[in-house]
């Protein structure tokens, strides 16, 4: 599985403040993963992507540099982080599931002035693949370049926005956004369309040891807000692990790489989310509840329930972390059942225990769409 970062911020900040320096910084997840318990592959090391949005004068498409050399082993990667600054920022760094090794499949993706990364797999992807791709409008179809089933539910997510009746080759929502609303829509839109072709798999095309569990986080953003899901299909199951963070100011303290979001006010300048915590400030992180949506607009938080048919109504349920080991990935939920585990993964998770989160707070509620 695959690791991702998402920087929102009223001021531009320098790439190598999020991706290269921190302790636990997505440079050093793409080696050592603190929530990857897949001692096979621990290593989150098929090549990685920034993505960055410039100057308006420059327009609307935000600027993307892959490259399938380990994060860890790439000089140009701390050059160009080091001299370049954003206030919208992408970071993935990539573990295969599908696809091969090639820059076509590293993310994030785009489409004019939409980005869009994914940390996760489709279920029955060989089974459902030429359905979900028919089932997309021609441009769409015709503008998938790699093999990965994230490119394709890219191409899923912009028929969403199309036929909604955003287009997204208009010149007018380039410029000013679809408004995070419309994201928010049409990345519903994308997890039931992929549910239900999950769910259509004929039943003669079915394996024995055939999985229908998909883990769909995902994060897109139009250069004006961002949407992530924290998603899972089942209803027992817990999802990959994704945080959140904001704050006013995002700071280095005495000892190098020991950065801090500090908050001077009620108020955010800066939101991070991240498959893992960038810092072991306890006190900085918010788990992102399972099978939910959280919305950046402006700076504010807005996270809301994914109301469908694996939405649990029981606030107390537990959900178990059996899925998301089998993956190579930890539950981040309190409580939640770890089972699998070998002496090796009982010490991880005691790292794990480090990285875990005190519940806040946040702003917006449940909305059902």
């Amino acid at each position: 599985m695959c690791r991702f970062l998402v920087y929102k911020g009223k001021d531009e900040i320098l790439l190598s403040k999020l991706i290269l320096e921190p302790q636990h910084s997505i440079l050093t997840q793409s080696y050592d993963s603190r929530l990857r318990l897949d001692h096979r592959r621990p290593h989150n090391g098929d090549g990685f992507g920034i993505g960055y949005y410039t100057s308006p004068l420059l327009g609307p498409a935000p600027c993307i540099f892959t490259s399938t050399t380990p994060a860890w082993n790439c000089i140009n990667l701390s050059r160009l982080a080091s001299k370049t600054t954003s206030s919208l920022i992408f970071a993935h760094v990539r573990a295969t599931t599908e696809g091969t090794l090639s820059d076509s499949n590293c993310h994030p993706f785009t489409h004019g002035s939409l980005m869009f990364m994914h940390n996760g797999n489709i279920a029955c992807w060989r089974h459902v693949k030429r359905c979900l791709a028919l089932s997309v409008g021609q441009k769409w179809f015709m503008g998938v370049q790699g093999s990965t089933d994230s490119e394709w539910a890219f191409a899923v997510f912009l028929d969403c926005l199309e036929k909604a009746g955003y287009d997204p080759d208009n010149e007018e929502y380039a410029r000013d956004g679809f408004g995070h609303v419309q994201l928010r829509k049409a990345m519903l839109c994308t997890i039931r369309r992929i549910n239900d072709f999950v769910d259509a798999t004929p039943v003669e095309m079915r394996e024995e040891t055939m999985d229908k569990r998909s883990l769909l986080n995902f994060a897109v953003a139009d250069g004006h807000s961002v949407v992530c899901t924290k998603y899972v299909s089942s209803k027992t199951d817990e999802a990959a692990s994704l945080y959140f963070s904001s704050g006013t100011s995002w700071k280095e303290g005495v000892e190098k790489g020991q950065y801090k979001m500090e908050r001077r006010d009620k108020g955010a300048d800066i939101v991070l989310v991240a498959s893992e915590p960038l810092t072991f400030e306890r006190d900085n992180w918010v788990t992102v509840p399972t099978n939910s949506t959280i919305t950046i607009h402006k700076q504010t938080v807005m996270i809301h329930p994914i109301i469908d048919e694996y939405y649990n109504h029981n606030p107390s349920y537990t959900r178990s972390s059996g899925f998301a080991v089998s993956k190579g990935l930890v539950s981040n939920a309190p409580g939640a059942t770890r089972t699998g585990g070998t002496p090796a993964m009982e010490k991880e998770l005691e790292l794990r225990e480090r990285l875990r989160v005190v519940e806040q707070g946040v702003n917006g509620g449940g909305l059902r769409e």
